[in-house]
Formats: structure tokens, C-alpha cells, sequence
């Protein structure tokens, strides 16, 4: 359990709040400071993890959940600001909320979660790069010209996707509800006879 990957997703949690109190204080430049040391530790987790065959459960847990952390916190950050609107951090959580969902109606069928798609790998690249790109214009102004429209384009493309991703999930979900349904069906049938 506590391998250096594992430390390494330990220590990227921990910023997360430093990395929300910077935004909302509007120090964009220290904020982007501590996701590009996220951004480092994040691959260098993944890297030795793979390498030196220390890839656990743990882990597995603590990366993604790192990662969503910190979008939640750039968009909690950045609304509280006004530089996004509330519906994008509605529209990103919400679809969380719906996967939550969908792994307690998993889990009460015997199910363990789905594999990760790889459009929610997608998904989750694009709305990790929007933030920082919209950020990088709040923290030096005279980009702001190209900063938006890319942040904007990644994090329009990034919500679509994160929810079409969520659709195929949910969808995944009801075939394995399904599934179960028939397999418990036949052994109550032979428990009535």
C-alpha cells in the first residue's frame, strides 16, 4: 500500500486544496505552479508504478479520483469568479453524481465497476487541459485572445464527451442489470418447483 506511485497520488491530493485557495484568491500564477507539479508527479506516479510492477488497487483509486478532484476544483475555483459559468461545474458534476450512482446499482447486483471507456479518458483529457488553458489567460492577460477560445473549445468538447461517455455507461449498466436478472431468475424458478 504504500509504495512511492501510491505517496506520489497522496501528495497530489494534498494540493488540491492549495491549488482551490490559490484560484479563488486569484493567484492564477501559483495556481498553474501547483498543477504543473501535479501534472509531474501524476506521470511520474504512472511511470514507476509500470515499471517497477508496483501497480495496486490503491492506486488505481487514488489517480483518477486525483484528477477529477482537481477539475472540480479549477471549476469550483473559476465559477466562484465568474470566469465559468455555474452550468459547466453542473454539467460536470452531475454526470459524476450519475456515476456514482451507477456504481451503488452495480455493486447491489454483484458487479464491480465497468472498465474506464476510453472516450472518459477523453473526456476527462480535455476538461484537465481547458481549465489550465483558461487559467493561463486570467494569469497573464495579453493572451487572453488565444487562451479562450481554445480553453473554450476543450472544455465544450470535454463536457459533450465526459456525458456521452457517462450515456454508455449508464447504457453498459442496464445490460449488466439485465444480465444479472436473468441469471437469478432461473435458480428462484427451480427454488419454487
Amino acid at each position: 500500500m504504500l509504495t512511492v506511485p501510491n505517496l506520489l497520488s497522496l501528495v497530489r491530493l494534498a494540493m488540491v486544496p492549495v491549488f482551490l485557495l490559490f484560484i479563488v484568491q486569484e493567484k492564477d500564477l501559483a495556481a498553474l505552479i501547483v498543477l504543473v507539479i501535479s501534472s509531474i508527479t501524476d506521470f511520474l506516479d504512472g511511470m514507476i508504478a509500470r515499471k517497477f510492477a508496483q501497480v495496486s488497487r490503491l492506486g488505481q483509486l487514488l489517480d483518477p479520483a486525483a484528477d477529477r478532484l482537481f477539475i472540480f476544483a479549477a471549476l469550483i475555483g473559476l465559477s466562484v469568479r465568474g470566469v465559468v459559468p455555474i452550468w459547466l461545474l453542473i454539467v460536470v458534476v452531475a454526470r459524476d453524481v450519475m456515476l456514482l450512482a451507477i456504481g451503488i446499482v452495480l455493486a447491489n447486483v454483484g458487479h464491480g465497476p465497468l472498465p474506464v471507456h476510453h472516450l472518459g479518458k477523453l473526456a476527462t483529457l480535455l476538461l484537465f487541459y481547458a481549465l489550465p488553458i483558461l487559467m493561463l489567460g486570467e494569469a497573464f492577460p495579453a493572451a487572453l485572445p488565444v487562451t479562450s477560445p481554445i480553453g473554450w473549445a476543450f472544455a465544450l468538447w470535454g463536457s459533450f464527451l465526459y456525458w456521452w461517455a457517462g450515456i454508455i455507461y449508464l447504457g453498459e449498466t442496464a445490460r449488466v442489470v439485465r444480465i444479472a436478472r436473468v441469471e437469478v431468475e432461473p435458480e428462484s424458478d427451480t427454488l419454487e418447483r
